[in-house]
């Protein structure tokens, strides 16, 4: 199993060690002990899946109270996977990272607290499975404009399927500061 950082320091991406024959692939998804050698200590508790068609964007999504660090893979399909430094005073504030995610490819995105994350499907249909550092709490959900025009995040989609939800997310600069992440904290 190998880690990859990304441009943002605090998000890196895992290729796990896979183990192929004429009967399929064997591999670790999560192990604890060997995920934690390559800096990912937080304890995960809750699972979530996910099933979306083409042209799905999903987020971008954070929590602030009872904030979630996801560890996130595609078992079928092809996503683009987007987390977003919104940590007031972080040195990172407003840059993004995005990796493509597939069920080829078999890599996973470690997603810290104080990231906006989200995904587009670029596939016919994707299933995405991510590991949540904490329950989820509908009331305590914020998001980010998914097309911010200050974020610039290359999704390379016009129009994409967003839920309602979605839809009402305002671009960051627009979030009052008390409902953004402290960074260090």
């Amino acid at each position: 199993m190998q880690r990859i950082d990304t441009t943002l320091p605090d998000v890196f991406l895992i290729e796990p060690k896979v183990i192929s024959d004429q009967r399929g692939f064997f591999l670790e998804s999560y192990h604890r002990e060997k995920y934690a050698a390559l800096g990912i200590d937080d304890e995960f508790v809750q699972d979530n899946h996910s099933q979306s068609v083409r042209g799905t964007l999903r987020g971008l999504h954070y929590q602030l109270q009872h904030a979630q660090t996801k560890l996130c893979r595609v078992v079928r399909g092809e996503v683009l996977d987007v987390a977003v430094d919104i940590r007031q005073g972080s040195p990172n504030f407003g840059r993004w990272v995005s990796a493509v995610l597939s069920a080829e490819n078999k890599r996973q995105i470690y997603v810290p607290k104080g990231f906006a994350h989200g995904f587009l499907v670029l596939s016919e249909t994707a299933e995405f499975l991510y590991k949540c550092s904490d329950f989820y709490h509908a009331e305590h959900e914020y998001g980010v404009l998914w097309n911010d025009p200050q974020l610039k995040i290359n999704w390379d989609v016009a129009n994409p399927i967003l839920s309602a939800k979605d839809q009402k997310f305002v671009p960051l600069a627009q979030i009052p500061q008390e409902l953004l992440p402290k960074y260090g904290k």
